[in-house]
């Protein structure tokens, strides 16, 4: 058991994880692993003597090469996103350290481990359509949902969270404001992923107050999680015989921008990364189908 459940952290760790709570910095569920993460860095500086005021770029590459080591890449990339909230709260909400050090929290490149995109060409597409049963409630929802993630590169969580006052129907356009990097952007809505919306609205979705677009079939009708629209999606691929997810509609969207003619910097936009390096791996899956077609290779 960690120590910090018997012990307090000093007061500007405590502090920092109600100004987090407060202003929704840190999502709840990983309050927890956050003030895990405070006490191995207040146990390693007072085993140092160090004061959180002295603290230099080189203390903090020490701290986490340490405290990384035994850990798989998503967690050293967790502790360094849990470090920088708190670093930019000493600097600019307590004004304990004489420059903002959160820039300087960086990972080292990952390309050896880096997967290009798994995407679905277009017969596969075609099939998924096709297996979509418009004669049933869930069936219609899922149509909506499949046109979302398929024509605008959207993540389950992001469809989960689209509210009717989102969709301006008279010029179809759709405004995304909770995206994963915090870019909020329009987007047009294609003739085809309107209609199913508005199919899914008048003909499946549940009469309610909620405003959420997306509702649960059966009473109580709640929004849908981003689990169930994955769901959703992959249980239709598998009936489709696709082995594959949700998220192969999002990378089948940036495969499409290249191949007509899009930028980089378009997939980019579009997809709502906040670094242009999240992009770049969308580059991969366009050479190999190149390299495929042009040499007939088996990749």
């Amino acid at each position: 058991m960690n120590e910090s459940a018997h012990h307090p952290l000093p007061e500007v760790y405590q502090s920092y994880l109600e100004y987090a709570d407060l202003t929704a910095t840190t999502r709840q569920k990983q309050m927890k692993a956050v003030t895990t993460f405070l006490w191995k860095l207040h146990t390693y500086l007072a085993k140092k003597q160090l004061a959180l005021e002295k603290l230099s770029i080189d203390h903090i590459d020490t701290f986490l090469a340490e405290l990384n080591a035994p850990y798989a890449l998503g967690t050293r990339r967790l502790h360094r996103s849990y470090l920088r909230g708190f670093l930019r709260y000493l600097y600019h909400q307590r004004g304990l350290l004489r420059r903002d050090l959160a820039p300087l929290v960086v990972g080292p490149p990952e390309f050896a481990q880096s997967k290009p995109p798994c995407f679905l060409r277009p017969e596969e597409i075609k099939r998924l359509f096709e297996n979509v049963q418009l004669s049933t409630l869930r069936g219609i929802r899922t149509y909506a949902m499949l046109h979302l993630a398929f024509g605008l590169g959207l993540r389950p969580k992001e469809i989960s969270l689209i509210t009717l006052d989102d969709i301006n129907f008279s010029q179809r356009r759709l405004s995304l404001k909770c995206r994963k990097a915090n870019n909020p952007m329009v987007l047009p809505l294609s003739k085809p992923t309107l209609k199913a919306i508005v199919t899914y609205i008048i003909g499946a979705r549940p009469s309610s107050d909620q405003r959420t677009l997306f509702l649960n079939i059966t009473k109580p009708y709640t929004p849908v999680t981003s689990t169930a629209v994955s769901r959703d999606i992959s249980l239709l691929m598998k009936k489709a015989g696709l082995e594959a997810t949700a998220y192969w509609l999002r990378h089948t969207y940036a495969q499409n921008i290249l191949e007509n003619g899009g930028s980089i910097f378009e997939v980019k936009e579009m997809l709502g990364h906040d670094h242009i390096e999240s992009s770049k791996k969308y580059l991969h899956i366009h050479i190999k189908m190149m390299r495929e077609v042009l040499f007939n290779e088996t990749l």
